[in-house]
């Protein structure tokens, strides 16, 4: 009986993991890369204007001294050949992210680049992080320039020096009204050697990239570490009040522009990194439990459907193999066994993006087991009335 069973969840887990390598947009590929896409338009560039648009960067920044430097250098020390300006943002930090980043300024000799705005205090129905990105567009608007892009960046971005001029060459070549990356996120402690991989594994899982690209699929996502947005585009949609209840912005900023019928495109890259830590498992914890719950919609039915998924597409081939041993059972055991197997095969593309050796593909029942949790106690601090936490502010679900 014990053996039916398994076999039984055994052979799910098996067409689950079929369907999903085979016929889900080879999201597990990884092969949606700016730095692998970009040479096949590079020659186009020529043809596409004989003037570079001009671009705004905004970098809304809270307490960010320990990584503004490296961040705001890799952004004063672009190639663009076009008008590049940044605006960063000071949302109301209490540590010295602006005298850090004045200094930095001063020692580049890019003086005339950089624009500080200091930060208001948070109106009510507005998220933190989207409110400084309105203010400066308000900011750029006061100036009265009206840019061709917006580059919406974070103060913990790394950028390579050539990033703005393929962001934005790639998207006049393929009319692109919006174009975003997700960017290489640090991966050097233990933690995040287990955990950081799979974070964008599951997200590439959960929005497809091709399909993302599709104009034909509504799928829609975006990566708020580096999003590339005309300014026109993002007047259409209503301006970034549209989204200004969102915790998770840069998808709900993605879902509003393709459902206008707009284009975007969203890949991988390697050459840009973020510089925020997740030396230890808290922190990491805390990072996925802010919004986990709020992906599903706070719906218990959805957590429910996701926590078995999790179970059987994960755990039951481990475990089945456990329980093959025990019995010696040789046909469970080699069924798990090649579960788990393919499992690991799914996830070396993404295990090869950040450099790890190809043993940890087979930690993804582990890891599994953790973001379940994780997810479960963002639906317990929901349901407590804890909200969602970041930097410093506390997030309710809007009415």
């Amino acid at each position: 009986m014990i053996s039916l069973v398994v076999i039984g969840i055994l052979s799910l887990s098996l067409l689950i993991w079929l369907f999903l390598l085979l016929f889900w947009g080879q999201f597990w590929r990884g092969q949606v890369n700016l730095d692998l896409c970009y040479p096949l338009v590079a020659n186009e560039q020529d043809t596409y204007n004989q003037q570079y648009p001009n671009v705004w960067a905004i970098v809304p920044a809270r307490n960010e001294a320990e990584v503004i430097s490296d961040s705001l250098s890799s952004l004063l020390k672009q190639n663009y050949p076009g008008e590049f300006n940044i605006v960063l943002v000071d949302d109301q930090s209490s540590d010295q992210t602006i005298p850090v980043a004045q200094e930095t300024t001063q020692n580049l000799n890019c003086l005339d680049k950089l624009h500080i705005a200091k930060g208001k205090n948070l109106p009510a129905g507005w998220k933190g992080k989207i409110w400084a990105i309105a203010q400066g567009v308000d900011y750029i608007s006061a100036q009265n320039i009206k840019p061709d892009y917006f580059l919406l960046t974070d103060g913990d971005i790394q950028h390579d020096q050539h990033n703005l001029q393929k962001l934005v060459g790639f998207a006049e070549v393929k009319q692109l009204d919006l174009v975003s990356l997700m960017v290489l996120l640090r991966c050097q402690s233990f933690w995040e050697k287990l955990l950081i991989p799979a974070f964008v594994f599951f997200f590439e899982k959960l929005y497809p990239f091709d399909w993302v690209n599709n104009p034909q699929k509504s799928i829609a996502a975006a990566a708020g570490g580096c999003i590339l947005i005309r300014r026109q585009t993002l007047e259409t949609i209503g301006g970034i009040a549209a989204i200004k209840d969102a915790l998770i912005d840069d998808c709900s900023l993605a879902q509003k522009v393709k459902a206008q019928n707009y284009k975007i495109w969203l890949g991988l890259t390697s050459t840009n990194i973020s510089l925020r830590p997740y030396d230890d498992l808290k922190s990491i914890w805390d990072m996925v439990a802010r919004s986990a719950y709020t992906q599903l919609d706070y719906s218990v039915w959805l957590l429910i459907t996701a926590v078995i998924g999790m179970i059987i597409l994960y755990l039951s081939s481990p475990i089945a193999l456990i329980i093959g041993i025990i019995y010696q059972s040789f046909a469970i055991a080699c069924f798990g066994m090649g579960i788990w197997l393919l499992m690991a095969i799914a996830y070396f593309p993404t295990i090869k993006l950040y450099q790890l050796s190809p043993w940890w593909c087979f930690t993804l029942p582990v890891i599994a087991f953790l973001y379940v949790l994780m997810t479960v106690d963002s639906a317990r601090k929901h349901w407590l009335g804890q909200g969602e936490n970041w930097k410093g502010r506390i997030y309710q679900k809007s009415d």
